[in-house]
């Protein structure tokens, strides 16, 4: 696995790839990997000649009341998963690479990045946006892969790519679950074994919420009742349950196209999923 260090780097070794005429697939993540990124590199190596993931914990998403000092780092055991899997490469840029001296340039978001994440979290996906779009301009891969976890997240990346006219087709790849349910997040490392208990009750209150509207009750008393639920089961806040379109994450009572999802704070965690309807 090569590593890569800078953007020079990058594209020294992706222009290599094309000049041996190889798919090229990447990865963003910020580093702390579990089985969900895993699986993301397994897709990419499914899906292409070559998988370059990425590490970057990019400072631009955390708002400073936020987690960035505490989130977890753990870069030589990143390496080796990336290395069992067999990752082509890893681009490791440094911050001054990213945001360099005099950096002022950011992206501007609307729409699908209003609601849900971004009423509650209203730095997150500009730096997001701007940290994606910078990467996929760098490396100009064939296709990018998000976990479904972060739903709303890969409507906004698939929707600043097609506005900015960015040549790479983002894939989006199913949530991964531990053995109860559990999606699996870097920040679950926060959780005490007691928390933990409470957090595997997430998902099933999702599918129970998709239970009450598939069998006739009205969406605001469904989710009213999942929100009794999430307290009673000992979640410390409910930052939202809602069931939304799932393309334009507006609410809606009806139609096909409909995602269920929750964002909840147990602990030092928030705890964030979704679900199909």
């Amino acid at each position: 696995m090569r590593t890569l260090d800078s953007i020079p780097a990058l594209r020294s070794f992706v222009k290599d790839a094309r000049k041996s005429e190889k798919t090229v697939a990447f990865v963003p993540t910020m580093g702390a990997l579990h089985d969900g990124h895993i699986e993301l590199v397994r897709q990419g190596l499914a899906k292409a000649d070559i998988c370059i993931p990425y590490i970057f914990l990019n400072p631009k998403q955390f708002a400073p009341t936020e987690d960035l000092a505490a989130y977890p780092r753990t870069l030589e055991s990143d390496l080796e998963k990336l290395r069992a899997v067999n990752a082509s490469a890893v681009y490791l840029p440094r911050a001054e690479d990213i945001y360099p001296e005099g950096f002022v340039t950011k992206i501007t978001l609307g729409g699908v990045a209003l609601p849900l994440e971004g009423e509650h979290r209203p730095v997150m996906f500009e730096g997001v946006a701007t940290v994606v779009a910078k990467m996929l301009l760098q490396c100009l891969p064939d296709i990018a892969l998000f976990g479904e976890k972060d739903w709303q997240q890969l409507q906004v990346i698939k929707q600043m790519v097609r506005d900015l006219d960015i040549p790479v087709e983002i894939i989006g790849v199913p949530t991964v679950r531990d053995e109860n349910g559990l999606a699996l997040s870097s920040r679950n490392a926060y959780l005490s074994a007691g928390e933990y208990k409470i957090a595997i009750q997430l998902n099933k209150i999702l599918g129970a919420l998709a239970s009450d509207v598939k069998s006739g009750l009205s969406i605001p008393d469904a989710e009213e009742k999942a929100r009794i639920a999430l307290r009673d089961a000992g979640f410390q806040a409910i930052d939202y349950i809602s069931v939304r379109d799932a393309t334009t994450l507006q609410p809606s009572q009806s139609g096909a196209n409909l995602r269920i999802l929750a964002a909840v704070r147990l602990g030092k965690a928030r705890l964030i999923d979704n679900i199909p309807l």
